[in-house]
Protein backbone atom coordinates (compact mmCIF):
# COMPACT_ATOMS: atom_id res chain seq x y z
CA UNK A 1 0.00 0.00 0.00
CA UNK A 2 1.15 3.56 -0.66
CA UNK A 3 2.91 5.43 2.06
CA UNK A 4 1.28 8.68 2.64
CA UNK A 5 0.94 11.85 5.25
CA UNK A 6 -0.46 15.23 5.35
CA UNK A 7 2.83 17.61 5.31
CA UNK A 8 2.78 17.83 9.02
CA UNK A 9 1.42 14.28 10.10
CA UNK A 10 -1.70 15.64 10.81
CA UNK A 11 -4.61 12.47 10.73
CA UNK A 12 -7.81 14.03 9.91
CA UNK A 13 -8.30 15.76 6.35
CA UNK A 14 -11.66 16.73 4.26
CA UNK A 15 -11.71 15.10 1.30
CA UNK A 16 -13.66 17.13 -1.52
CA UNK A 17 -15.40 13.83 -3.67
CA UNK A 18 -16.62 14.04 -6.98
CA UNK A 19 -17.57 10.20 -7.03
CA UNK A 20 -17.28 6.76 -5.06
CA UNK A 21 -14.89 5.18 -8.34
CA UNK A 22 -12.53 7.95 -7.77
CA UNK A 23 -12.76 8.60 -3.60
CA UNK A 24 -12.18 4.88 -3.11
CA UNK A 25 -8.46 4.18 -3.55
CA UNK A 26 -7.73 7.15 -1.93
CA UNK A 27 -9.70 6.35 0.93
CA UNK A 28 -8.59 3.16 0.95
CA UNK A 29 -5.18 4.70 1.10
CA UNK A 30 -5.40 7.40 4.13
CA UNK A 31 -7.22 4.84 5.94
CA UNK A 32 -4.25 2.18 5.64
CA UNK A 33 -2.30 5.08 6.87
CA UNK A 34 -4.30 6.29 9.75
CA UNK A 35 -5.67 9.18 8.39
CA UNK A 36 -9.33 9.76 8.49
CA UNK A 37 -10.97 11.86 6.12
CA UNK A 38 -13.98 13.27 6.15
CA UNK A 39 -16.00 13.41 2.42
CA UNK A 40 -17.46 16.64 1.34
CA UNK A 41 -19.51 15.88 -1.37
CA UNK A 42 -20.05 19.49 -3.55
CA UNK A 43 -20.40 19.28 -6.83
CA UNK A 44 -22.70 21.55 -8.04
CA UNK A 45 -21.67 21.38 -11.80
CA UNK A 46 -23.16 17.50 -12.08
CA UNK A 47 -25.97 17.81 -14.48
CA UNK A 48 -28.77 16.34 -15.03
CA UNK A 49 -30.17 16.45 -11.68
CA UNK A 50 -30.82 12.71 -11.62
CA UNK A 51 -26.77 12.01 -12.87
CA UNK A 52 -26.18 14.11 -9.42
CA UNK A 53 -28.18 12.18 -7.04
CA UNK A 54 -26.56 8.86 -8.97
CA UNK A 55 -23.18 9.62 -8.09
CA UNK A 56 -24.27 11.13 -4.59
CA UNK A 57 -26.09 7.99 -3.61
CA UNK A 58 -23.01 5.49 -4.31
CA UNK A 59 -20.17 7.69 -2.55
CA UNK A 60 -22.56 7.85 0.23
CA UNK A 61 -23.17 3.92 0.82
CA UNK A 62 -19.74 3.42 -0.10
CA UNK A 63 -18.58 5.95 2.62
CA UNK A 64 -21.01 4.67 5.15
CA UNK A 65 -20.60 0.87 5.02
CA UNK A 66 -16.85 2.41 5.74
CA UNK A 67 -17.99 3.90 9.03
CA UNK A 68 -16.64 7.75 7.38
CA UNK A 69 -18.35 10.92 7.86
CA UNK A 70 -20.06 12.03 4.86
CA UNK A 71 -21.30 15.87 4.22
CA UNK A 72 -23.63 16.41 1.54
CA UNK A 73 -23.12 19.97 0.25
CA UNK A 74 -25.75 22.05 -1.04
CA UNK A 75 -26.18 21.33 -5.04
CA UNK A 76 -26.76 24.56 -6.97
CA UNK A 77 -26.58 23.45 -10.68
CA UNK A 78 -27.92 27.42 -11.59
CA UNK A 79 -25.31 28.95 -8.97
CA UNK A 80 -22.49 26.76 -11.02
CA UNK A 81 -24.33 27.87 -14.84
CA UNK A 82 -24.76 31.49 -14.21
CA UNK A 83 -20.96 31.50 -12.85
CA UNK A 84 -19.94 29.44 -16.58
CA UNK A 85 -21.84 32.00 -18.63
CA UNK A 86 -19.89 32.75 -21.73
CA UNK A 87 -17.73 29.58 -21.24
CA UNK A 88 -20.09 26.92 -22.45
CA UNK A 89 -17.96 26.21 -25.89
CA UNK A 90 -14.39 25.99 -24.19
CA UNK A 91 -12.45 22.63 -24.40
CA UNK A 92 -11.93 20.34 -21.48
CA UNK A 93 -9.08 21.61 -19.71
CA UNK A 94 -9.77 25.24 -20.23
CA UNK A 95 -10.99 28.09 -17.98
CA UNK A 96 -14.55 26.66 -17.50
CA UNK A 97 -12.80 23.46 -15.80
CA UNK A 98 -10.19 25.95 -13.55
CA UNK A 99 -13.90 28.05 -12.42
CA UNK A 100 -15.52 24.66 -12.08
CA UNK A 101 -12.36 23.38 -9.36
CA UNK A 102 -12.15 26.77 -7.74
CA UNK A 103 -15.46 26.99 -7.23
CA UNK A 104 -15.34 23.69 -5.28
CA UNK A 105 -12.60 23.81 -3.64
CA UNK A 106 -13.02 27.38 -2.00
CA UNK A 107 -15.99 25.88 -0.53
CA UNK A 108 -14.12 22.70 0.77
CA UNK A 109 -11.48 25.21 2.25
CA UNK A 110 -14.41 26.69 3.86
CA UNK A 111 -15.89 23.59 5.28
CA UNK A 112 -12.36 22.51 6.86
CA UNK A 113 -11.90 26.03 8.18
CA UNK A 114 -15.23 25.65 10.28
CA UNK A 115 -14.50 22.43 11.08
CA UNK A 116 -11.15 23.33 12.88
CA UNK A 117 -9.56 20.79 9.97
CA UNK A 118 -6.22 22.45 9.17
CA UNK A 119 -5.85 19.88 5.68
CA UNK A 120 -8.34 19.97 2.50
CA UNK A 121 -7.57 17.85 -0.49
CA UNK A 122 -9.67 16.47 -3.90
CA UNK A 123 -10.32 13.22 -5.57
CA UNK A 124 -9.88 15.66 -8.56
CA UNK A 125 -6.32 15.08 -8.78
CA UNK A 126 -6.99 11.33 -9.71
CA UNK A 127 -8.74 12.23 -12.70
CA UNK A 128 -6.24 11.32 -15.61
CA UNK A 129 -8.94 13.50 -17.43
CA UNK A 130 -8.57 16.62 -15.42
CA UNK A 131 -5.28 19.36 -15.86
CA UNK A 132 -3.38 18.50 -12.81
CA UNK A 133 -1.76 21.78 -12.53
CA UNK A 134 -4.72 23.55 -12.89
CA UNK A 135 -6.19 21.33 -9.62
CA UNK A 136 -2.88 22.54 -7.55
CA UNK A 137 -3.30 26.01 -8.32
CA UNK A 138 -6.97 25.58 -7.13
CA UNK A 139 -6.78 24.60 -4.45
CA UNK A 140 -3.36 26.82 -3.93
CA UNK A 141 -5.65 29.58 -4.24
CA UNK A 142 -8.78 28.03 -2.17
CA UNK A 143 -6.31 27.74 0.58
CA UNK A 144 -5.16 31.76 -0.04
CA UNK A 145 -8.51 32.66 0.66
CA UNK A 146 -8.89 30.82 3.59
CA UNK A 147 -7.29 31.77 7.06
CA UNK A 148 -6.29 28.60 9.08
CA UNK A 149 -6.40 25.89 6.12
CA UNK A 150 -3.84 24.48 3.97
CA UNK A 151 -4.28 22.56 0.60
CA UNK A 152 -2.81 18.91 0.77
CA UNK A 153 -0.90 18.70 -2.55
CA UNK A 154 -1.20 15.07 -3.34
CA UNK A 155 -1.23 13.49 -6.44
CA UNK A 156 -3.65 10.78 -6.57
CA UNK A 157 -3.13 9.58 -9.81
CA UNK A 158 0.44 8.07 -8.31
CA UNK A 159 1.96 4.92 -6.40
CA UNK A 160 -0.73 2.37 -8.21
CA UNK A 161 -3.66 4.51 -6.53
CA UNK A 162 -4.88 4.73 -10.38
CA UNK A 163 -4.96 0.73 -10.75
CA UNK A 164 -6.56 0.33 -7.20
CA UNK A 165 -9.06 2.77 -8.39
CA UNK A 166 -9.70 0.41 -11.18
CA UNK A 167 -9.94 -2.81 -9.35
CA UNK A 168 -12.30 -1.78 -6.88
CA UNK A 169 -14.51 -0.07 -9.86
CA UNK A 170 -14.94 -4.19 -10.21
CA UNK A 171 -15.00 -5.11 -6.85
CA UNK A 172 -17.46 -2.43 -5.59
CA UNK A 173 -19.43 -2.63 -8.77
CA UNK A 174 -19.89 0.91 -8.59
CA UNK A 175 -21.38 3.11 -10.93
CA UNK A 176 -19.32 4.46 -13.36
CA UNK A 177 -19.98 7.95 -14.86
CA UNK A 178 -18.56 8.35 -18.81
CA UNK A 179 -18.30 11.88 -18.35
CA UNK A 180 -16.80 14.11 -16.03
CA UNK A 181 -20.05 16.04 -14.92
CA UNK A 182 -20.86 19.05 -16.24
CA UNK A 183 -23.47 19.30 -19.59
CA UNK A 184 -20.80 20.57 -21.74
CA UNK A 185 -18.39 17.63 -20.80
CA UNK A 186 -20.82 15.74 -21.66
CA UNK A 187 -20.75 16.70 -25.36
Amino acid sequence: MLRISTPDGSNKVVLHACCAPCSSAIIEAMLANNITPIIYFYNPNIYPEEEYLKRKTEIENYVTRLGLEIVDADYDYEVWKSGTCGMEDLPERGSRCLYCFNMRLLQTARYAAEQGIKYFTTTLASSRWKDFNQIIDAGRRAASQIEGVEFWEQNWRKGGLYERRNELLKIENFYNQQYCGCEFSKR
